[in-house]
């Protein structure tokens, strides 16, 4: 059974309004959300996914291999239903990436989660594009076909003319640049503060 969305705080309501203009109806844009660790990311990135699929529309999330873990696709599960997801990464058997495969293209599965390759899913009707941890290295493919997942994203969104959404706690100094300095397209979104108000570290 899917699980109720959370109640967003006042900076992640923020960065959820500055986002919902460029869903519905679809535009593109890029929106990179510098959060510090624990604010909350996870949850914009869902209630963005759930405006998108109540359009009858889907996403393309990519988190880094190392994050693709049973507890972040149960999380997914758990909010949309274990038939509307489908998962893409390097490590599955082929049957069963196959499978996922034909569910996806399909349209049976709505919400596809992987690492890097999932960018290249053959989803129905794209609404979204979302990239985790965006400045990670394991987006890139060093083996021939090269790519970036995260740049194959964002030119994916500007074809298909809908939002791609980066987000991070400590953004790549490329995509921080491009946002802080006005580039065409590009919108920062900052989330300042812990969803639970325990203290930041001490950093020297």
């Amino acid at each position: 059974i899917p699980s109720v969305s959370l109640t967003l705080n006042a900076e992640q309501q923020a960065a959820l309004d500055a986002l919902q203009p460029f869903l519905d109806p679809p535009q593109h844009r890029v929106f990179l959300l510098h959060g510090v660790t624990s604010s909350g990311k996870t949850e914009v990135y869902l209630q963005a996914i759930q405006s998108v699929l109540a359009r009858g529309k889907s996403s393309i999330v990519l988190v880094p291999e190392i994050a693709l873990t049973p507890q972040t696709i149960q999380r997914f599960q758990g909010r949309f239903g274990r038939e509307a997801v489908a998962v893409l990464h390097s490590g599955m058997l082929q049957s069963r990436r196959l499978l996922e495969w034909q569910r996806i293209r399909s349209g049976e599965a709505k919400v596809v989660i992987g690492a890097r390759s999932a960018v290249f899913a053959p989803v129905q009707d794209l609404g979204l594009l979302v990239v985790d941890e965006e400045h990670e290295s394991s987006y890139k493919q060093e083996d021939a076909p090269r790519y970036h997942a995260r740049e194959v994203a964002i030119r994916r969104g500007e074809i298909a003319g809908v939002p791609v959404l980066l987000g991070s706690a400590t953004p790549s100094l490329e995509m921080y640049q491009r946002a802080v300095s006005n580039a065409p397209n590009v919108q920062l979104l900052t989330l300042r503060q812990r969803v639970v108000q325990t203290p930041l570290p001490e950093v020297e």
